[in-house]
């Protein structure tokens, strides 16, 4: 993202001068990023979010082995993760992979290599990546890190997992039922989709 001038508003978020990033601040940022993880497991969570220039960075240090990442700015709707730090290798080659300017085939294809020749290192056991989001503009509120009538997503990362395996279909068959992604791959993963609150 485009370094921008920044002009800080005296309720903690700024917004740039062309109008189009919106970046909350440090304490708006915590408060949201945990939205994604079980209540229990807020307090002790790492945290990453984004500092004025749109970079992603570490905003405190957790205890319980959960990462989670703020919103991201640059993104339209609101969108926060929070996972295990055994799933953090693999994210961060995601993002490391986006900021060289892969999409998202060229990203899937370079982590299988690397899973595959050990270069990655995968969670061995089903790994839960935590999400929660809106693509309402207008539901999150950067002043108080509030939402409005979020959802959640649920992904379990198992690696190599099918369909035979784990007995799920490869769609979604009714609302909320888990089936499985990508079967067969290092990114095989069983998706749960409670109902929408819209």
């Amino acid at each position: 993202m485009k370094k921008a001038l920044l002009i800080c508003f005296l309720f903690g978020w700024c917004l740039s001068t062309n109008g189009q990033v919106v970046i909350p601040s440090k304490d708006v940022q915590l408060r949201s990023a945990v939205l994604a993880a079980p209540e229990a497991l807020r307090d002790g969570a790492t945290v990453y979010g984004y500092d004025q220039d749109g970079e992603l960075v570490l905003l405190k240090d957790g205890t319980n082995g959960i990462i989670c990442l703020a919103d991201d700015p640059s993104s339209k709707g609101f969108s926060v993760a929070c996972y295990p730090e055994a799933l953090e290798p693999f994210m961060a080659r995601g993002r490391e992979l986006k900021k060289k300017g892969l999409g998202f085939k060229e990203i899937f294809e370079q982590r299988e290599k690397e899973v595959q020749s050990n270069q990655l290192k995968m969670p061995k056991d089903g790994t839960t990546l935590f999400i929660y989001f809106t693509n309402e503009e207008s539901a999150f509120n950067p002043d108080t890190g509030e939402v409005k009538d979020g959802n959640f997503r649920y992904v379990v990362y198992i690696p190599y997992a099918t369909a035979e395996t784990t007995g799920l279909p490869l769609s979604l068959e009714a609302p909320g039922m888990p089936w499985i992604m990508d079967p067969g791959t290092h990114r095989a993963h069983i998706m749960i989709n409670p109902p929408t609150n819209k």
